[in-house]
């Protein structure tokens, strides 16, 4: 009698991310989905990164846990370099998410742990959760394109080093080396992340019980057919908030945490002051950074094109920036150390955005329509310009010189193409039927809307079965 005194829950699931903007962002806006359909969930992250995190009124409810890298102190910045960070990290991560699931899952609980959504840079979260006789599901982060490439290259299916031929693989267009994610075509670029990407993540993949991605079918369509064939695959996104999609969640209007403070009123007055489809927003998200040539071309660029500009460059970039540029150009210009991006390319003034095409904002830009220029960086933003480009055709990437940097009359004259030429009209177009798609996928019935379903569904089942 006393237990069915205590209420119950279809399902709990702990959310796993990997402690970086990118991460938490899709894999909170996933969980926003679950809750609505009466799945409980707790976002767990590591201790410091929480330290940083701005909270937005509307994640105050959000129940929040963590556990340690081992550098609970610093985070990544505490380690002597990203190879012991993340060495440590694969020492103290499991061994404290087992006490956290041991302790929300302990006697007294109401509603203990029956899922882990883990991030799939984290794959030893699958271990876990076995070891708990827990589902494991398992969340990518960027694009099944990028995705099917790692796989590839993980099977031994795609031999690295590549040489300077044509790559096809199934489900993708026709591939040059440089289209391929930049731990693929230079692989000592970045070797202490290389293991995490591209092998470990998908070292064990097979053995979750599901596995979700932040994409939406109609976007990559014959590559998750392809990917579904070998393992249990659905896609889920994009995972935005809500108003800027179908509106289905009641005030969900941002994600919730930010490791950076926007200087929001101010920014969003100034986009206000201007005319529809007038203004270049610029912005390489939270990790990507500029060397100083390739700044002070971008600046020179934007000035050049003669168009109104928002240019987000962080605090510690600023000194790159060319000297008295901020008051040369501020008749047309702004610059801020942040902004709040969703509201920016959500507004009718904003005509194109210059970006690094990370996953995130490159989904951010298709669910709302705006026509890109691509100035990849590193990681997967190469694979993502290509689809830009030549998949998708929403945008332009921006050709770089034989030392990759994108010189100011190739900024300049892609923002006039999407603003002013023939080609932008096409682009436009493009960009629109993407927004409307993105909007059909997450909304009601849509693709991404029934694979949650069948993802909570198949979810209770496997917990009913379980205490049967």
């Amino acid at each position: 009698m006393e237990n069915a005194k205590k209420p119950s829950c279809k399902a709990h699931c702990l959310i796993l991310s990997y402690p970086a903007q990118g991460h938490i962002n899709p894999l909170l806006q996933f969980s926003k989905r679950l809750e609505q359909r009466g799945i409980k969930f707790t976002l767990v992250t590591t201790r410091f990164i929480v330290k940083t995190l701005h909270t937005a009124s509307s994640s105050t409810s959000i129940a929040l846990e963590t556990i340690s890298d081992g550098y609970d102190d610093g985070g990544i910045n505490q380690a002597e370099s990203i190879s012991a960070y993340l060495e440590r990290f694969w020492e103290v991560g499991p061994q404290t998410l087992s006490e956290l699931v041991e302790k929300m899952n302990g006697l007294d609980s109401i509603c203990p742990i029956d899922c882990i959504v883990y991030d799939s840079f984290l794959p030893w979260a699958l271990h876990v959760a076995k070891k708990f006789g827990l589902f494991a599901a398992s969340f990518l982060t960027q694009s099944c394109a990028v995705d099917s490439i790692y796989y590839h290259v993980q099977r031994g299916l795609l031999k690295l080093p590549l040489n300077d031929d044509e790559i096809l693989l199934p489900g993708l267009p026709p591939l040059k080396p440089h289209d391929t994610p930049s731990f693929v075509y230079d692989m000592e670029s970045y070797p202490a992340i290389f293991p995490m990407v591209v092998t470990s993540q998908f070292g064990n993949i097979h053995e979750a019980n599901w596995v979700l991605c932040n994409t939406f079918y109609e976007l990559e369509k014959e590559v998750v057919d392809w990917l579904a064939k070998l393992f249990s695959l659905s896609t889920v996104g994009p995972t935005i908030p809500s108003m800027y999609l179908d509106k289905q969640l009641e005030n969900d209007k941002d994600y919730g945490f930010s490791i950076f403070n926007p200087n929001s009123e101010v920014c969003m007055k100034w986009v206000n002051d201007r005319p529809k489809g007038s203004v270049v927003y610029v912005s390489f998200g939270s990790l990507a950074a500029l060397g100083a040539e390739q700044m002070e071309e971008l600046a020179w660029g934007l000035k050049a094109s003669d168009k109104h500009f928002l240019w987000v460059v962080r605090e510690f970039e600023e000194a790159k920036l060319p000297k008295n540029f901020v008051e040369e150009t501020a008749e047309k210009g702004l610059v801020l150390s942040w902004c709040p991006q969703l509201d920016v390319l959500a507004h009718e003034a904003i005509g194109c955005f210059v970006t690094h095409c990370g996953w995130n904002s490159t989904l951010e830009a298709l669910s709302l329509g705006v026509p890109m220029v691509a100035m990849p960086c590193w990681t997967d933003q190469s694979t993502n310009a290509k689809y830009i480009m030549d998949v998708w055709k929403m945008g332009l990437k921006a050709p770089a010189d034989e030392k990759g940097i994108v010189k100011q009359k190739a900024i300049q004259d892609s923002i006039l193409e999407i603003l002013e030429g023939e080609k932008g009209k096409e682009i436009k177009k493009n960009a629109a039927k993407w927004k409307k798609l993105a909007r059909k996928a997450m909304g009601e019935g849509g693709s991404s809307d029934k694979n949650i379903d069948e993802f909570v569904a198949t979810l209770v089942n496997s917990k009913s079965c379980a205490s049967k």
